[in-house]
């Protein structure tokens, strides 16, 4: 009985949450004045978003580009940063932990300018990679401490053993601890994604090449016609398509997610 007050409420919320993503999924194939799907339901919006300027194509292959890199450079920064703050004792590691973390406090709007002159000055500004190492900046304080966390929740014996048995420092983490905080590792990777994926102000800022605009930038381009109208069914097609990796992700790898945040709980 207790059961089902809980099912009420959490089905409920997943309405609540959903119905947003549902309504833009309605709206980007049924018909709309001002839109390239006027009459009837069809996917002329996503036609119209298929055929915008270098094309949906491009766009996704550059939101891609980006977020893999950022997921690469995020998980092997994070991975060995947190196996050091977790393993090793050296002077002022306390203090660099929480410098590291004070950036969380820092809003990152205010550090894209400085990033911008840079980016310029090393050869970066307006490429993908420069756009990647900015984002993984943005994602390691969080990824570090997650990572940290993770390999403190290990028992400390699994290390130990292996190194009576010859292993160095790498070797454990690669065969021993690597396996043991997965979780972990999944939910770094994943929230690197979801933030590279969406994010806006960053690209904004860092990219000037029309061709070499992330989805979310072309997809707000694409939005704005002549006159100043606003072609809401090609922007509602648009935000499905950002949406669908997204979800395809995080159901494939929930499982992994919530242990990843549940290893850090239980350990403190």
């Amino acid at each position: 009985m207790l059961r089902t007050p809980r099912h009420v409420l959490t089905g409920g919320l997943a309405l609540l949450f959903l119905f947003p993503l549902v309504w833009a999924s309605v709206a980007s194939v049924s018909p709309q004045a001002g839109t390239r799907q006027i009459h009837g339901w069809g996917f002329g919006n996503y036609t119209t978003l298929a055929h915008y300027q270098a094309g949906i194509g491009q766009y996704l292959l550059n939101s891609a580009v980006v977020s893999v890199m950022t997921v690469l450079f995020t998980l092997v920064v994070s991975l060995l940063g947190g196996y050091a703050f977790a393993t090793f004792a050296f002077p002022g590691k306390n203090i660099l932990f929480l410098v590291t973390l004070a950036i969380l406090m820092v809003p990152y709007a205010t550090l894209l300018i400085p990033l911008y002159v840079l980016l310029n000055q090393l050869g970066l500004q307006n490429s993908l990679i420069g756009l990647s190492l900015v984002l993984t900046m943005f994602q390691l304080p969080f990824a570090t401490f997650l990572m940290r966390i993770s390999f403190e929740a290990v028992p400390k014996d699994l290390a130990e053993s292996a190194q009576v048995d010859g292993c160095g420092s790498f070797r454990t983490l690669r065969h021993i601890l690597v396996p043991a905080v997965k979780p972990g590792l999944i939910t770094v990777g994943l929230f690197a994604f979801l933030a590279a994926w969406n994010d806006f102000i960053t690209p904004l800022v860092l990219i000037s090449d029309s061709a070499k605009l992330p989805l979310p930038l072309a997809v707000a381009n694409m939005r704005q016609q002549v006159m100043g109208i606003v072609d809401y069914g090609a922007t509602e097609a648009g935000v499905v398509v950002l949406a669908l990796p997204c979800i395809v992700l995080f159901l494939a790898l929930q499982r992994h997610y919530v242990r990843g945040f549940m290893s850090g709980a239980l350990k403190g």
